[in-house]
């Protein structure tokens, strides 16, 4: 509605009436863009060659607005590879201050990144052809430093074995965990992050009968999940 200044004989329009409408655009837009983010993840994991075009249709969006959010592929692999980032470090955090035996901690340390590696497997296929090893290795390093640390502490106190130095443990375990990861690419392997984490527990020297009740146990608390 228009208010009129009668001693000023001025016209003036409401600033309420001016934003009002931008709201659910702005919503609309945030809506968008998590779409055509989700089905990326979806797609790219298929298919990582899929066009922007293919990916348009398959989250039911037209190409202008996919070009919108994301101008090309390497803004939507950027977008998605922040939130990897930001998703794997949430879930390394979440149990950084936690005291407790290194078999513990590693296996909710596994338990919570699985879940963020299973969503952002597809990143996999694309590492080194779209992203480069270098952007990787930036996405991975707070992981790679909480994993380290943990092997450690495990080797000091006897859990682990200590045939390797920890660095080097530690990267053959993330480097199995990378392997299992590209095994739920191909469909061989199915897992909510149990088994990858008993195993991954056998493999830094833990019997595996004490390992499969670490990780029930640990899996059993509800901090054990990863953020979404």
């Amino acid at each position: 509605m228009v208010k009129s200044d009668l001693r000023s004989g001025c016209f003036e329009v409401p600033f309420v009436s001016q934003t009002v409408g931008r709201v659910p655009q702005r919503r609309n837009a945030r809506s968008n863009r998590a779409r055509i983010l989700a089905t990326a993840r979806q797609e790219l994991g298929r298919n990582p060659d899929i066009t922007l075009e293919e990916l348009a249709r398959a989250a039911g969006v037209v190409r202008r607005t996919l070009f919108g959010h994301f101008p090309g592929r390497a803004a939507l692999l950027d977008a998605l590879a922040e939130e990897a980032a930001e998703a794997l470090q949430a879930a390394v955090a979440a149990g950084a201050g936690a005291t407790e035996p290194a078999d513990r901690a590693l296996a909710r340390f596994m338990l919570s990144l699985w879940p963020v590696g299973d969503r952002y497997r597809m990143l996999l296929a694309l590492a080194r052809q779209d992203l480069g090893m270098e952007r990787v290795t930036g996405i991975l390093e707070p992981a790679r430093i909480r994993a380290t640390a943990i092997v450690e502490q495990g080797q000091r106190d006897g859990v682990f074995h200590s045939q390797l130095p920890a660095a080097v443990l530690s990267a053959g375990l993330e480097a199995m965990t990378v392997a299992l990861l590209e095994e739920v690419n191909t469909g061989a392997l199915e897992d909510d992050g149990t088994r990858v984490a008993t195993t991954t527990l056998i493999a830094a020297g833990v019997p595996e009968e004490q390992a499969r009740g670490v990780v029930d146990d640990v899996a059993a608390a509800p901090s054990a999940s990863a953020p979404s």
